[in-house]
């Protein structure tokens, strides 16, 4: 904790002294949803900033309250004894609202800043929901995700267990706007009929995406 303190010469014993307690922490979202950060200050303070990617998005003023400019850049105040908090709410992330975000107070100026990240959960398919394989034969299964940021982590399963990463390829390869695609191919000889899952995975995901395809194995000697 930096503590800032400005006392007036000219009128003795008279000042003001405050400080960022605890600064915004780093967060990661799926675009659309809403990010939020905290900045407590000490008692005493006077008028606090917050700031996205350098540029002043809302003003907190002690005497006034919040002086909000854009819809998408809300806040929520909370005094308590040994300080005062601003929740600064970005609604209907974006992915240009990725960066920066910094809590900044006035007279004097002391900034505390933390990242976000903004992640975009694309579309993931395996285009035939079934598949007859015969005996002793091979077949390649694939899996597209398009439009993600960044782009997914591909895993494969079968029956609830993963499956070996040399099974499969994948390529990412970059998509418009700043999204990311991804081409998974698994390659299978079936000894028995089985369902497999697909799952892309980005931090921002609760749980990971999926797509599944289910090998029905035919016998040749039927």
């Amino acid at each position: 904790v930096f503590t800032h303190c400005v006392f007036f010469f000219f009128l003795p014993g008279l000042g003001f002294c405050y400080s960022i307690i605890n600064g915004p922490t780093n967060a990661t979202v799926l675009a659309g949803s809403e990010a939020r950060f905290n900045c407590t200050v000490s008692v005493g303070w006077i008028i606090l900033i917050w700031l996205s990617n350098g540029n002043p998005v809302l003003t907190v003023i002690s005497s006034q309250g919040a002086v909000e400019t854009s819809d998408r850049f809300t806040s929520q105040n909370y005094t308590s004894s040994n300080g005062f908090t601003s929740e600064l709410i970005i609604h209907n992330t974006q992915l240009n609202d990725s960066g920066k975000i910094e809590c900044s107070t006035q007279q004097p100026s002391e900034r505390s800043f933390a990242f976000l990240s903004v992640q975009v959960n694309g579309s993931l398919f395996i285009k035939n929901s079934t598949l007859t394989v015969q005996e002793n034969k091979t077949v390649e299964i694939v899996c597209e995700a398009l439009g993600w940021a960044p782009a997914p982590d591909i895993t494969w399963m079968t029956n609830d267990s993963l499956i070996d990463k040399s099974m499969y390829v994948t390529q990412q390869s970059q998509g418009s706007n700043d999204l990311h695609n991804a081409l998974s191919i698994l390659t299978l000889t079936p000894v028995d009929t089985e369902i497999l899952t697909c799952l892309a995975d980005i931090e921002a995901l609760p749980n990971p995406q999926n797509a599944t395809v289910t090998v029905i194995f035919v016998n040749s000697t039927i």
